[in-house]
């Protein structure tokens, strides 16, 4: 049977105070299947569009995030939990109930118009991601990236969708000018696992060729390979690498797994389902690198890990990126050509 959800269902969030469990009234057959869930997108009424961090972790300190939820619908999004803010749930209502910022792109403009603003690189898709599905129908990552273009304004991406390639006609003039990276990010090359890990995103295959397309039109790209789930899909990290090297990628990263909150436990449905043999090597394995618990938010070691397995991986990492190519540290943006366009009406400048 064809995989179309990551999640098997609707556990409720950490500030829910009450639980909800499902009952047979008996109206109905036993076997009678679920409706299908379909993806609804309700329009997202921020006023704010750009996302302020202070992590060390991350090379950006502001985000923009056109939807909120992702259709993907990977197992392991450590995004999930970014919907119980919305008194939604983290499984299901995560990948099927999408809200949508079509304001973005004016928002950011009139953001990227203070006079208090000063430029620093701008991250696209850091919570969830800027080209998945309904993208295609909406086109708000577009918009905002032609805002970005028209201010010269440096942009790095993260994806695991094809849907990129449809901006390289944007993406290409920006790469010529220092403006814009992007990342691509590869857990597994194996299709079927893929098939069931991230549903909807694109296969491991499509997006080394998205690589080699943006790779071909002078865009730097990077792949990520993320997350490593120990015990799953560590023993491709080599294999992942080679390829992204092969498609053209000039970088490398990884993330091993994260599971905050709610995400725990879906994923540990998951695996029952599909791995239910590995189900408890991975835990195992991912407690001796999160300090003996499922997750460790702590700054330095959240997104690589602690303790002798994850070190092992790391040198595994290190030593095959070394090898093919893909360490050396990417040449930074630039902010020097940052310029806010005259509006229609605008007085020219007198030494413009």
């Amino acid at each position: 049977m064809k995989t179309t959800r990551g999640a098997r269902g609707n556990p409720p969030n950490r500030y829910e105070s009450t639980r909800t469990e499902p009952f047979d009234d008996g109206w109905g057959p036993d076997d009678a299947p679920p409706p299908p869930l379909r993806t609804t997108v309700t329009n997202d009424a921020s006023r704010n569009v750009l996302t302020r961090n202070e992590s060390p972790d991350v090379p950006f300190d502001r985000s923009v995030n056109p939807y909120r939820g992702c259709e993907h619908g990977c197992a392991y999004c450590f995004a999930r939990p970014s919907h119980a803010w919305l008194g939604l749930s983290p499984g299901l209502d995560f990948e099927s109930r999408l809200l949508a910022k079509p304001e973005a792109a004016r928002l950011l403009a009139a953001a990227l118009r203070r006079p208090s603003y000063r430029c620093a690189p701008i991250a696209i898709g850091s919570n969830t991601d800027a080209y998945q599905p309904v993208e295609r129908r909406l086109g708000i990552t577009r918009a905002v990236l032609e805002v970005l273009a028209e201010f010269r304004h440096p942009v790095m991406i993260t994806t695991k969708a094809a849907l990129v390639e449809r901006d390289l006609d944007l993406l290409a003039p920006m790469a010529a000018q220092g403006l814009v990276r992007v990342a691509v990010s590869v857990t597994t090359l194996d299709r079927d696992l893929a098939r069931r890990l991230e549903p909807r995103a694109a296969t491991p295959q499509r997006r080394l060729a998205t690589v080699r397309a943006l790779a071909g039109a002078g865009v730097p790209t990077a792949v990520m390979v993320a997350p490593v789930i120990p015990g799953l899909t560590d023993h491709e990290t080599e294999a992942i690498l080679a390829a992204a090297a092969a498609a053209g990628a000039d970088h490398a990263s990884h993330i091993l797994l994260r599971l905050p909150f709610e995400v725990k436990e879906i994923m540990a449905e998951w695996l029952a389902e599909h791995h239910p043999r590995r189900a408890a090597r991975v835990l195992a394995l991912l407690r001796d690198s999160r300090a003996g618990r499922l997750y460790d938010s702590a700054f330095g070691s959240r997104r690589t890990g602690s303790g002798a397995y994850a070190e092992m991986l790391a040198q595994r990492f290190r030593i095959a990126a070394r090898r093919l190519g893909l360490d050396d540290a990417p040449a930074p943006l630039r902010i020097d050509l940052f310029r806010v366009p005259p509006r229609a009406g605008d007085q020219l400048g007198l030494f413009d």
